[in-house]
């Protein structure tokens, strides 16, 4: 009697615990809505108008959700390692790099250990996503069906690829997935923690020396995945009012502006991550490893995960190890090898969401100083006119006898990381004397002409990025630039100059000049590439012709190591390779332009396309459905207006995946001023009018203004709405 009574009671008060956690959300949604109001403008971009900063992220993520839940969601179903639930037993390596690093106990643990403002936002995260769901009962959720506060430890920074994906999955799998080898005894504890088209971007911050209202400006221009990032305004009565770029499911504005100070993210060539060849010794049923002098013990965990399989859902179990320098990834030779990179979620999400509140350099220089922002240079302007790059954010200190660009000896105490340098010790360039700063992903030493920083004044492994295409293409415009306005900018960013192609087809028109050629199409080719200005447009067959002959040469196989910078590679092609080579590669592009196309004479747009056929995160193109020409090419050739492709399964066509996706020009003064390009529209939704309303404007460069104070909000209002209300 006793026991069924103490079951009766434990049941009952699980029971209401339940309940009283559902009503206490439900409470938190109905204050949250009330307190917020999103107003769409004629873009259908969201204004989000909260009381408190939790009440903005509470919008942010409803309206997000609104516009692209498939793209919210499958973010978070990678980020958390579940990926093979949906997509099957290929993706089941992508999760375990996930709980390599993380799992959900020490996720909650994180969450836990925030400050109370940040466990507000995240709960905010949450509950925005949540009441999406619970208002709008027909979007069905492929996995997720209930958003957790601890969530965004996974997701802490914006990036296209997060440090970890630059940990390979292939050797994660040929480590792990060697169960007889590598199944050793479970010490006690848990993992402990310390707590890759050449994708990238351009910035430009330029002084008011060179503007015509001698005001700051700054170029945001993240070369991404199409369809990657949505544009958004957040505001709350707490000081937030940023303007930008956010990732989906993110509660931060990633590439943006406030009234005051503007950021843009470019990828950093600073060495963030490590390999450590760990010496393992087994004893009987301990597993160590050797660190100086001491064997330490190494942690592991039991990982389960499951994932979908023909029948239902299958699992399968690891035993994931660590050492003081990080997850076991992979094997060298024998040699078990541990990757350390920056893992500290709760002061990247700090670092991500205060940025956007800061309103002078210094107290952007003292948010960065949080230093995990890991993978990312940032170009910076404020309204006081202060322009500034930093290169890298966190950049751990190393004993520089050792090569970090192989693997390290774990076992050797001096190659272990000394802690992060001062921010003071990293790369800054601050105000020039030149009046403007570059940076294409390439060297920082000539981000602002002769007022670079010094190679010999830093750590090689400070930078690895070479000189490229778009930082020559770059530099001299920015030098000759004068009385800039948001207009003239964007033409500067638009320019539609080639350097590779220069490179390229003078060595071509070089080789024609020493060697005889053979056809008369080749002859007929090259006296229009000898006419050619080395510019990109919808009509140019010289693009279409350089396209394929670049193509052809590295499908001949002359190209042997594709690893060397991409520079030499066009050296190679243009100088070093023989005048006789160099004429039959071509010939083989005219060759494959007949066969594709009927014609060499065919104009870059005919080939070079635009298409987006549904929601879906791939798109799956096809040659017989409608697409637009473009006039953009791939930042490869120096193209500072990015245009990266990829080819259908079984198309002719290139259609575009990457690159210009969202990009802005903002100018600070006594009003901020703007103006914004998004790829394709605001939603994902094929139902939307917001879903290609865009397209046009994006094909021909016509950026729209923004309205970023309330009045010019309203103005251009189309719907205004508290999260939940019915008619949305």
């Amino acid at each position: 009697m006793n026991r069924l009574f103490l079951l009766f009671f434990i049941i009952s008060f699980v029971s209401c615990k339940k309940e009283k956690n559902s009503t206490n959300e439900e409470q938190r949604w109905q204050q949250h809505a009330k307190n917020t109001e999103i107003i769409r403008d004629d873009f259908g971009v969201p204004h989000i108008y909260g009381k408190t900063d939790a009440d903005a992220v509470f919008g942010l993520l409803y309206a997000q959700c609104e516009d692209d839940f498939n793209r919210v969601e499958r973010n978070y179903i990678w980020a958390l390692g579940r990926l093979a639930e949906v997509d099957g037993e290929a993706s089941l390596y992508s999760d375990l790099r996930a709980n390599l690093y993380m799992t959900k106990k020490e996720a909650i643990k994180n969450y836990n250990n925030s400050p109370k403002w940040l466990q507000e936002l995240c709960v905010a995260f949450a509950d925005g996503v949540n009441f999406y769901l619970k208002t709008h009962p027909e979007v069905q959720p492929k996995l997720i069906t209930h958003f957790e506060p601890w969530m965004p430890m996974y997701f802490s920074e914006g990036s296209i690829g997060g440090d970890i994906e630059r940990v390979s999955t292939n050797k994660i799998k040929a480590f792990y997935d060697k169960t007889n080898d590598n199944r050793v005894a479970i010490n006690d504890g848990l993992i402990r923690l310390n707590d890759d088209e050449p994708r990238g971007s351009n910035g430009f911050a330029i002084s008011g020396a060179k503007t015509k209202s001698g005001n700051a400006m700054l170029l945001i221009n993240p070369h991404t995945s199409f369809f990657f990032r949505g544009e958004v305004h957040v505001v709350s009565e707490e000081g937030l009012n940023a303007y930008g770029a956010v990732t989906w499911g993110q509660f931060f504005v990633y590439q943006g502006f406030n009234e005051k100070t503007g950021w843009m993210h470019t990828s950093t060539g600073t060495d963030i991550i490590d390999e450590f060849e760990e010496t393992i010794v087994k004893k009987g049923s301990r597993t160590s490893y050797k660190y100086g002098d001491e064997l330490r013990p190494l942690d592991s965990t039991e990982v389960t995960l499951k994932y979908k399989s023909a029948t239902g859902f299958e699992e399968k179990t690891f035993i994931t190890y660590r050492s003081h320098h990080g997850p076991i990834t992979h094997a060298n030779n024998g040699k078990w090898v541990s990757t350390a990179l920056m893992w500290s979620p709760v002061k990247a999400l700090e670092q991500s969401f205060t940025r956007t509140k800061k309103s002078n350099h210094k107290e952007f220089y003292e948010m960065m100083d949080i230093r995990t922002n890991s993978s990312n240079n940032t170009v910076y302007a404020d309204a006081d006119g202060t322009i500034a790059y930093y290169h890298g954010n966190f950049i751990p200190k190393r004993n520089e006898k050792f090569d970090y660009r192989q693997p390290v000896d774990g076992s050797n105490p001096e190659t272990d990381w000394n802690g992060l340098h001062p921010l003071e010790d990293n790369i800054l360039v601050l105000n020039p004397p030149n009046g403007w700063i570059q940076n294409c992903n390439s060297t920082p030493f000539t981000s602002a002409a002769e007022y670079s920083p010094k190679r010999e004044d830093y750590p090689k492994y400070m930078t690895s990025f070479p000189e490229n295409f778009r930082g020559i293409h770059a530099i001299p415009l920015l030098t000759k630039a004068e009385d800039l306005t948001l207009d003239t900018l964007i033409e500067l960013a638009y320019d539609t100059y080639l350097p590779g192609a220069d490179l390229l087809i003078s060595g071509l028109l070089d080789a024609a000049q020493k060697t005889p050629i053979k056809t008369q199409e080749a002859k007929e080719a090259i006296a229009l590439l000898k006419n050619w200005d080395f510019r990109v447009s919808e009509s140019s067959v010289g693009m279409t012709l350089t396209q394929f002959y670049v193509n052809a040469y590295f499908k001949s196989g002359k190209i042997l190591n594709r690893q060397i910078p991409l520079l030499e590679v066009f050296d190679y092609m243009s100088k070093t390779a023989l005048p006789a080579e160099r004429l039959e590669v071509f010939q083989i592009a005219l060759d494959n332009l007949e066969v594709d196309f009927g014609t060499w004479q065919t104009p870059w747009g005919a080939f070079n396309r635009y298409q987006r056929n549904d929601g879906e995160v791939v798109q799956k193109f096809n040659d017989a459905k409608p697409s637009l020409p473009i006039g953009m090419v791939s930042s490869f050739w120096g193209a500072l207006a990015s245009f990266g492709t990829s080819f259908g399964e079984h198309t002719k066509r290139q259609y575009g995946t990457s690159g210009n996706s969202f990009v802005a020009v903002v100018e600070f003064g006594d009003k901020v001023k703007a103006k914004t390009m998004l790829v394709g529209g605001q939603s994902g939704n094929p139902n939307s009018p917001h879903f290609d309303d865009q397209t046009q404007r994006y094909a021909k460069g016509l950026f729209k203004d923004v309205a970023f104070y309330r009045s010019d909000v309203e103005k251009r209002a189309k719907a205004t709405y508290h999260p939940g209300d019915k008619q949305q």
